[in-house]
């Protein structure tokens, strides 16, 4: 079974309403959609916003539904500038800017007791998502994204995490994912559409271009469950 997480109700809408055979499930405040499509087996869910929610849904995904992997699809803004509005960034791995002990020596981003900063994307899935945007002819960039509980839309907070930590995305639940899907060893990768460019437009981007970006994500989704 494929697990599919998406924060907004936007991010997963288009691929739930072409399931067959579904079924739903609805565990600590959130509702577990089962069908299938292409032929496999996939659980979707609106996690909600934020690396708590994120967490919450990768851990019921991996417990209650047992799934060979996890997809987080959604929206982030641009760190990168080869990357605008409706591009998409595939992650290799997941970073949480927002933890940080270094006033205790560690490096920015250190998630202490497994002491890792980069969750990495599994290679399999990855190459798969990239030959789906090829296929596609989407505009793309593989790098790391950054997770925190943050919208960012300032352009100096934007600088800080693209130069800490080399990404080329920023938005709320990859590293969460990330963070469950290696505890659990289960392979994940985050695809983001981007929806704004992370500075002082950000805030009127966002809605603007929201539907833009998660009708390119459906269409990925789909040639990648395709490819699968």
């Amino acid at each position: 079974m494929i697990g599919i997480i998406g924060a907004l109700e936007e991010e997963i809408a288009l691929i739930k309403n072409d399931l067959t055979d579904k079924k739903d499930y609805f565990i600590s405040g959130s509702t577990y959609t089962v069908g299938k499509l292409f032929g496999k087996e996939v659980v979707i869910t609106k996690c909600g916003v934020g690396k708590v929610f994120s967490a919450i849904a990768s851990e019921v995904m991996a417990l209650k539904f047992n799934v060979e992997c996890i997809i987080n699809t959604g929206v982030a803004g641009a760190l990168s500038e080869n990357l605008t509005v409706n591009d998409v960034a595939i992650g290799v791995g997941t970073v949480q800017h927002d933890m940080d002990t270094s006033p205790l020596g560690d490096p920015k981003g250190l998630i202490s007791g497994i002491n890792v900063i980069t969750f990495e994307s599994d290679a399999n899935l990855t190459n798969k998502f990239e030959r789906a945007v090829k296929d596609l002819n989407i505009n793309y960039e593989k790098g790391i994204i950054a997770t925190g509980d943050q919208f960012i839309s300032d352009k100096t907070k934007k600088e800080e995490i693209k130069n800490s930590f080399n990404a080329i995305a920023c938005e709320m639940e990859g590293g969460a994912i990330g963070h469950v899907a290696f505890v659990n060893k289960i392979p994940y990768i985050v695809i983001r559409s981007i929806s704004d460019n992370a500075n002082g437009d950000a805030k009127v981007d966002f809605p603007k271009f929201l539907e833009l970006a998660t009708t390119t994500l459906y269409h990925i989704t789909k040639r990648f469950l395709e490819l699968y």
